[in-house]
């Protein structure tokens, strides 16, 4: 086993409304993550993903407000840190944030190489004009960009140009975490697996140490992670290897997930796709038991009576029901026979 680079243990997250009522998003959430892996993070929308890779940061910001647990990064806890210690040393060089619609992040009055000078004076760098821009030059060639990207504004670069400029200026300071969340919803399909490409070919080399990919697409976690956590209503609920996690789900929303969208790696003739019936639960009044019982069709009464912890059932393999996971296969057997 390797060195863990992101460890983060029963970590809670919430929103604090207008009206005082506590919305967890992230209810004791732990994970690890190796140097040099990849977890990918996948749940419908609401499901706490965006918050989570929100509060891994350690920066929070109202109405998101930190209640407890640990986020170690490389040996180091980072919660209680003051705010203005994150931003100067944690954010861009420990851990570094692709948001959703990234490619619109950038201010389309500035030059590209502008947003790079402002991340090294942020951070307290040394380097002249001159040398962030031959270091910058080397950085985008390294990545495949093109070096002339440097001086132009976002709106002279296409969509798929723009979301990957801004994940070489986010990743510019080599991270030892990478969080991107759903860097590639926004893009056609050509673009998606430049982008993909680009993110693994910088694990591999080295500039970023470990990265969490956030989706609602599981398929697409398959060619991009090692390992899938998949969330629901602002808990994990499974965790396994992204082979395990797509062809061989275990909990009941993780089938669920995987029986409503087409996999192309099993073949999509005569697949009948199904949704979950219902909705989530109202975080600002969780229910007692499992979160995922109002719509589970192997729900008992035992299910709403009390919370149910996540157990490991196969190395590497977790997950949080109390159904067995045989009895649930053969279950999940009988009905494919069907």
């Amino acid at each position: 086993m390797g060195k863990y680079m992101l460890e983060v243990n029963e970590l809670t997250t919430k929103y604090i409304t207008r009206q005082g009522e506590d919305v967890y998003s992230v209810d004791h959430v732990s994970l690890k993550i190796e140097e040099g892996k990849s977890l990918g993070i996948a749940g419908e929308s609401g499901c706490g993903k965006s918050t989570l890779a929100l509060s891994l940061m350690g920066y929070y910001f109202a109405p998101l407000h930190y209640t407890s647990g640990e986020i170690i990064i490389d040996g180091k806890d980072i919660t209680g840190l003051d705010p203005d210690v994150v931003r100067k040393t944690v954010l861009g060089s420990e851990v570094a944030y692709i948001p959703q619609a990234a490619m619109n992040a950038l201010n389309p009055t500035r030059k590209v190489i502008k947003f790079i000078e402002d991340v090294m004076k942020a951070h307290e760098i040394k380097m002249t004009k001159k040398e962030i821009r031959e270091f910058a030059e080397q950085r985008f060639r390294q990545v495949n960009l093109p070096v002339d990207a440097l001086d132009k504004h976002s709106v002279e670069l296409s969509g798929g140009m723009r979301q990957r400029v801004v994940i070489a200026i986010s990743t510019i300071l080599n991270p030892k975490v990478l969080i991107a969340d759903e860097p590639s919803s926004a893009l056609d399909v050509t673009s998606q697996k430049v982008v993909i490409k680009m993110m693994k070919d910088m694990m591999e080399m080295g500039l970023v140490r470990s990265m969490i990919f956030i989706t609602h697409e599981l398929p697409l976690l398959y060619n991009v992670t090692d390992d899938i956590m998949v969330m629901y209503a602002g808990q994990i609920v499974e965790r396994g290897s992204a082979k395990e996690m797509v062809f061989d789900p275990v909990h009941p929303y993780s089938r669920g997930l995987m029986k409503s969208i087409l996999v192309p790696e099993d073949g999509t003739r005569d697949v009948k796709l199904t949704a979950i019936p219902g909705t989530p639960p109202n975080l600002k009044r969780p229910p007692a038991g499992c979160r995922f019982a109002d719509r589970c069709r192997y729900a008992t009464a035992n299910c709403r009576y009390s919370g149910i912890p996540i157990e490991e059932f196969a190395p590497g393999r977790t997950y949080r029901c109390l159904m067995p996971v045989e009895q649930l296969k053969e279950v999940y057997a009988s009905e494919d026979q069907q």
